[in-house]
């Protein structure tokens, strides 16, 4: 990592195969299912390398329902920190608030405040550069930061050409 922080990221430029496990229905606080389905991602440096975007496709989810999904990342060299939006086919018109956050080593932690399905919850993003193969997971706050629950895993794989 740098002493500035604009090149955290860099790790996830390439393409990807991402293997998921969530819950079903991260939105629920009381799902417990949890559900697993492979993803194909691809992440480029934008704006001079101060930000990035990815785009993932999901072309067989449990549900049958195909989506793609776009995050941008941007870094603030003023405050070190990273600001990361998501959007998908899955809520068209709808940019997700940023979460926000820095790396410490490898290890990235970056939260927000959301409402999800009517429930205002705290979202974080946690990202692990592992070398073998980096790790995303999500989780939400319901009782503002107390305790957290993962729905969401992500692990990547780079793929031969990527």
């Amino acid at each position: 990592m740098t002493a500035d922080g604009s090149h955290e990221f860099d790790f996830i430029y390439g393409r990807w195969t991402v293997h998921n496990r969530k819950l079903r229905d991260v939105t629920d606080p009381t799902c417990e299912e949890w559900v697993e389905f492979v993803a194909s991602s691809e992440a480029f440096p934008i704006l001079e390398g101060i930000g990035h975007v990815d785009r993932i496709y999901v072309s067989d989810p449990p549900d049958g329902d195909p989506f793609e999904g776009f995050t941008l990342r941007l870094y603030d060299s003023s405050s070190g920190t990273w600001s990361i939006w998501w959007s998908s086919t899955r809520a068209p018109g709808r940019l997700d608030p940023p979460v926000v956050g820095r790396f410490i080593k490898d290890h990235g932690v970056f939260d927000c405040e959301d409402v999800v399905a009517g429930h205002a919850v705290k979202v974080r993003f946690e990202w692990h550069a592992h070398p073998s193969g980096p790790t995303w997971k999500q989780s939400f706050s319901y009782d503002s930061g107390v305790s957290w629950k993962v729905n969401w895993v992500m692990t990547l794989k780079r793929n031969a050409e990527g």
